[in-house]
């Protein structure tokens, strides 16, 4: 090829377009990494609505990755013990099938699990759901996003009744008010905050409030920083509101013609007077009811929120309690307002709409609802009942199941839980007790390659064509650009192929991805998520946003003509609006938004005198989650060479710990070693250590083997952000760096 290619950034939510150019055009020097392989250019994309020609460190780097330490071949063996083998495609597919149908009929559907990633694109997503749910009878389909953003998901199920952000981009540069939360937007949302900063700049009137333990780089650029202990931010929630209600800063006619449940949440403020919250949340009183009024005083309030509020024992509380504030006020639904999650991966928005978790289904559906399934049935061709009434297994209860034996047959597809999940040596005692495991990624050695039976080589960005949803709703097409490595076939291809071999040939009989494409929306006509409108053709000429339904629909075209009926349609804003729920009514039963009153419980881990200390991770500005790309990029490897503890003076002194000091941490279930960062940065009392290093990058420095899995009841979303912890001073500090560094290279085999 010699035309350059618009497409989308594969790392975070915000969604970025990208404008790619092959290594080698007239005039131009070829660019190339240090083993000679030519370089694609990477540019942003000016045209597209989302990141107007901006981009970050990881987008602009990208292609540095494509061709490094590829998977190229299907491998197998029958035992962990044993080295992989080269084998066919054919071979593998097999065994695979042979595998299914044996534990299907043996130990039944529901011991059949597969495990996910948001940086699927839908249409990897959308058939991996028909295989699962729809064919094989088990929801046991979940994500990496059960990790990411499933408390958001359950947020906004709970308080609207669908899942679905309803603010956009615009709203960045009109709001009064930014609230953030439990987000690090500078470093991890870096375009998305770019924006926000600089209407910020050029408005003194705005307002922006960043709740955070850390004084991060977002921190730093806002007008008021709470730094609040970990744990109280359902009290620091309750408290704004208790002011607001004092204040008489609340919409009352809103919330009279809008929602319901006020009194409820209104019992439950009164507990939370100012003195009380600014107490347990460890600020000053005077920071509290600034907070409050520059909530009150605002017409327009945005509030953004990521990890920091969804990695939570309470996450969907947290969640709903910061949408009771928009809901107390009437800030939604109007430009520069609303309740805005900000998605980990690129195309976790994507798998919602597809159904990519445990308890959904494709197009905003429950796997509860039966007439949501009856609907889904009769549109796949499938018998009545197919479709298990029961949620599937979450992230965390596949590892449980592969420790008492429930779980037969584990299929892990562009992801790495060796390095995400939390409770890592507990992970991974399960992983290695797993029966059989797929595992199909781009990228060897990982991880999580270590314990599978069969590996499959996945096409990745560029090598494949489909679309992905980014935070605000903008679907983008994502073309292939290049040359697949080596035998790598596109994660829905694998799956439609095992659906043809175990005898679903007519519901798995696509000629390309944009077949694929065109039967998913039609899933999602009537929905909150309608994407009936939005074909390949249009997005070859720009991104399109969503809800987006054909303007003369013929129904079922390219697709069947089993026709849902229309008294299921749920209207949720007007055709091709920028926004949701604009017109303040909402697809619950009686179109009213739902308050809810929760309160706090903290951490599901406190710190006691055994574990003194709470520990937070979090993402870093270059680095993408456990660094299957990023850590194959040099400029990326030279930002942020290793991981650190980062320790706040007043602690550090009490351990005698100083700057580049080698530190032990210890939790309840492992132990993991880091070099110190004493910084004031970090509130007294709290350490933070980045999440991205596994055992391939640096060994024993897994930030995961200190974490525990107790999660959201609501959502499945574990705790990854708090733990207790002790910390102590590591003697031979240059002792143990030698060691890391021997052990990583041989790994790497470098």
């Amino acid at each position: 090829m010699t035309n350059s290619t618009k497409t989308l950034c594969p790392y975070c939510g915000v969604g970025c377009g990208l404008e790619v150019t092959p290594p080698a055009q007239s005039g131009k020097a070829t660019h190339r990494d240090s083993e000679g392989t030519p370089i694609w250019r990477v540019r942003g994309d000016r045209d597209h609505p989302s990141s107007q020609g901006k981009v970050c460190v990881k987008g602009a780097t990208v292609s540095e990755s494509l061709d490094k330490n590829r998977l190229k071949y299907p491998m197998m063996r029958d035992s962990l013990d044993q080295p992989f083998r080269r084998v066919s495609w054919d071979e593998a597919l097999d065994r695979i099938v042979l595998q299914l149908q044996t534990v299907r009929f043996t130990q039944g559907p529901e011991a059949i699990c597969m495990y996910g990633s948001g940086q699927f694109q839908t249409e990897d997503y959308y058939i991996a759901q028909k295989l699962l749910k729809g064919c094989l009878g088990t929801n046991n389909f979940d994500a990496n996003s059960r990790l990411c953003m499933s408390s958001a998901v359950s947020g906004y199920i709970q308080s609207f009744g669908s899942d679905g952000p309803p603010c956009c981009y615009e709203d960045l540069e009109q709001t009064d008010c930014a609230f953030l939360i439990g987000t690090n937007t500078a470093e991890c949302h870096p375009i998305v905050f770019n924006r926000l900063h600089k209407h910020c700049k050029k408005n003194r009137k705005v307002k922006m409030i960043v709740v955070d333990p850390r004084r991060t780089s977002t921190a730093e650029a806002a007008d008021l920083h709470l730094a609040i202990r970990p744990g109280t931010d359902i009290d620091l929630l309750n408290g704004i509101a208790h002011l607001l209600m004092r204040w008489g800063k609340i919409n009352t006619l809103f919330i009279d013609d809008c929602t319901r449940d006020f009194p409820l949440y209104a019992d439950i403020i009164r507990h939370y007077p100012p003195e009380l919250v600014a107490r347990k949340c460890g600020i000053r009183l005077d920071e509290l009811e600034k907070a409050a009024r520059y909530w009150g005083d605002a017409e327009r309030v945005l509030s953004l929120w990521s990890m920091g509020m969804n990695q939570s024992s309470e996450g969907t509380a947290k969640v709903r309690t910061l949408i009771n504030l928009h809901l107390m006020t009437g800030t939604l639904g109007r430009p520069g307002s609303g309740p805005f999650s900000l998605t980990g991966q690129p195309n976790a928005m994507g798998g919602r709409e597809a159904g990519g978790l445990a308890h959904i289904l494709p197009g905003y559906r429950l796997v509860k609802n039966p007439q949501h399934r009856a609907e889904l049935e009769q549109l796949w061709g499938l018998n009545p009942g197919q479709i298990s009434p029961e949620p599937g297994l979450t992230a965390w209860d596949m590892i449980l199941g592969l420790e008492t034996g429930a779980v037969g047959f584990l299929w892990i597809a562009a992801t790495n839980p060796a390095v995400s999940m939390p409770d890592l040596e507990r992970t991974k005692a399960a992983l290695k007790q797993s029966p059989f495991t797929v595992y199909q990624d781009a990228y060897y050695p990982t991880e999580t390659a270590a314990y599978a039976h069969v590996i499959l080589p996945a096409a990745q960005w560029s090598e494949k064509t489909g679309t992905m949803t980014n935070s605000e709703r903008v679907v983008t097409l994502c073309p292939q650009f290049r040359h697949r490595v080596g035998e790598s076939r596109a994660d829905w291809e694998i799956f439609a192929e095992v659906g043809r071999r175990l005898g679903f040939r007519e519901q798995f009989d696509f000629a390309d991805s944009a077949a694929v494409h065109r039967e998913f929306v039609q899933l999602t006509r009537g929905r909150v998520c309608d994407m009936t409108g939005i074909t390949y053709e249009q997005l070859q000429e720009a991104p399109i946003q969503w809800p987006h339904p054909e303007e003369n629909p013929d129904v079922g075209a390219g697709f069947t003509d089993k026709v849902l009926p229309t008294s299921n349609v749920t209207k949720s804003a007007p055709t091709n609006s920028k926004r949701l729920y604009t017109d303040w009514r909402f697809p619950t039963a009686d179109g009213r938004a739902k308050f809810a009153a929760y309160h706090s419980r903290g951490l599901a881990e406190p710190p006691d005198p055994n574990y003194p200390l709470v520990l937070t991770t979090g993402r870093l500005y270059g680095h993408w989650h456990t660094q299957t790309r990023t850590g194959r990029i040099p400029k990326i490897q030279q930002m942020h060479p290793q991981p650190f503890l980062e320790i706040h003076p007043r602690d550090a002194q009490k351990l005698g710990i100083e700057e580049g000091n080698w530190v032990e941490v210890r939790s309840r279930r492992g132990k993991s070693r880091f070099p110190a960062q004493v910084t004031k940065a970090i509130a007294p009392g709290t350490v933070f250590v980045p999440m991205h290093w596994g055992a391939l990058w640096a060994a024993n420095s897994e930030a995961n083997a200190l974490t525990h899995p107790e999660s959201c009841p609501d959502s499945g979303q574990p705790e990854l952000k708090a733990c207790a912890v002790q910390v102590s001073l590591v003697p031979e500090s240059a002792e143990v760096l030698w060691e890391q560094e021997v052990e990583q290279q041989s790994i790497l085999g470098k």
